[in-house]
């Protein structure tokens, strides 16, 4: 088991305060799997196994998880008769309806410890902010860093574990065990599946699945590209389907908040303004376009792109596209006072390319940190531009 030592550093100043510890992300990224790695960390300052109680919220071994009232009593009970304080370790409490009051009612009634995880991007702004307000903390939990890949992968080299990590994804799954590409493909496929059905058709109640599928696939195709919604339309319109403006942003939103996809805006780098039009759309793990589309190796650069996308969210920056005059970088990130500017490309197969990924970055009138990353094994940085491998790219202790 993988420490995830990146997410526990941030957890630990928080235990056993009385704040909910709120972990959410995709399904299958590992939460499960932290809140074994906190009920570890319990034990170990000296917390007994008999105070702390993990429910699963998805399974049915036990009939109170499917109503609050019951699952209120369980734990009353625990409390009630338990040896201390209890630490309550709720998994995927998104599928308890009212999970929220209960919550709620636990901080009050019960001296008690309490880690929660869900598949909902929006557990922290809905009724839970209102029960709690001031008394939680969030955690997005994200599928495998290449780090962590090669943590699970053990002995393997860094370039060929980077070759599974393009066409994986970081699903931590995938690296328990030896398995054949088409089982990948099965596992991601199932997956998906599930998060459509589970986490955003039936949860938003929309009854044209095919269309939900085909925008999906849309988007997909599309990872690191500009978006706009005429442009969507134009495709179904290919395809003998309509979409309505309003129906397609309750797609992009219904997606957003099952942690599936992510909607970066533009920012003009010399007005320091967010614009709203042309934004990108980035996967949170791209080990589903190879499973749906299989051409991550083909379309190797809008892969790239968002694997660095999603690296730099895990480090905890806020991500933005810029915009310099008639020119684009790709990622403009930002943490406290700290601003990057990235230009992600496979090769540098030209003068032309060289030209077009640096030149940018020149013109930029600041001296924050500036990178192009690549693939190249052969360092072509320019004016105090630094050229960095992907693979080491992602390998940084910190950037800047």
């Amino acid at each position: 088991m993988i420490k995830r030592e990146a997410y526990m550093t941030q957890i630990r100043p928080f235990m056993d305060q009385d704040i909910v510890k709120v972990l959410t992300g995709i399904r299958r990224c590992g939460k499960s799997v932290m809140l074994q790695l906190i009920r570890e960390e319990l034990l170990a300052r000296g917390i007994r196994k008999e105070q702390i109680e993990l429910i699963n919220f998805e399974s049915r071994a036990a009939a109170y998880v499917q109503d609050v009232d019951a699952s209120y009593a369980h734990i009353k009970q625990l409390a009630d008769t338990g040896p201390g304080k209890l630490y309550l370790l709720l998994d995927e409490i998104q599928e308890l309806d009212g999970w929220e009051t209960m919550i709620n009612s636990c901080m009050i009634d019960f001296d008690v410890d309490i880690y929660i995880t869900g598949s909902n991007a929006k557990m922290l702004s809905g009724e839970l902010a209102t029960y709690l307000a001031g008394r939680y903390v969030g955690f997005t939990i994200y599928p495998f860093s290449f780090q962590e890949v090669l943590q699970a992968l053990g002995d393997v080299p860094p370039q060929e574990a980077f070759r599974l990590y393009l066409q994986r994804g970081g699903m931590p799954f995938l690296y328990q065990f030896p398995m054949d590409e088409q089982n990948v493909r099965q596992y991601l496929d199932d997956i998906y599946s599930s998060i459509i059905l589970k986490d955003i058709a039936q949860r938003n109640k929309i009854r044209d699945l095919e269309l939900l599928k085909r925008v999906l696939q849309y988007f997909i195709s599309n990872i690191g590209n500009p978006f706009s919604a005429s442009t969507i339309t134009r495709y179904l319109k290919n395809e003998k389907r309509k979409i309505s403006n309003e129906t397609l942003y309750n797609y992009i939103d219904y997606c957003k908040t099952a942690c599936l996809l992510h909607l970066v805006p533009r920012e003009d780098i010399s007005g320091k303004q967010l614009l709203q039009f042309q934004e990108k759309i980035y996967l949170t793990d791209h080990g589903f376009r190879e499973a749906l589309l299989g051409t991550n190796l083909r379309d190797i650069n809008q892969v790239l792109e968002n694997i660095v996308y999603l690296e730099l969210l895990r480090r905890g920056y806020t991500v933005t596209v810029g915009r310099l005059g008639r020119s684009e970088v790709d990622l403009v990130a930002k943490q406290g006072k700290d601003t990057l500017y990235i230009q992600v490309s496979y090769l540098l197969a030209s003068e032309d390319t060289v030209q077009r990924e640096f030149s940018v970055l020149e013109k930029i009138p600041d001296n924050y940190p500036k990178y192009v990353v690549t693939m190249d094994e052969i360092d072509r940085g320019r004016n105090g531009i630094k050229h960095v491998h992907i693979r080491d790219f992602l390998l940084m202790d910190r950037y800047g």
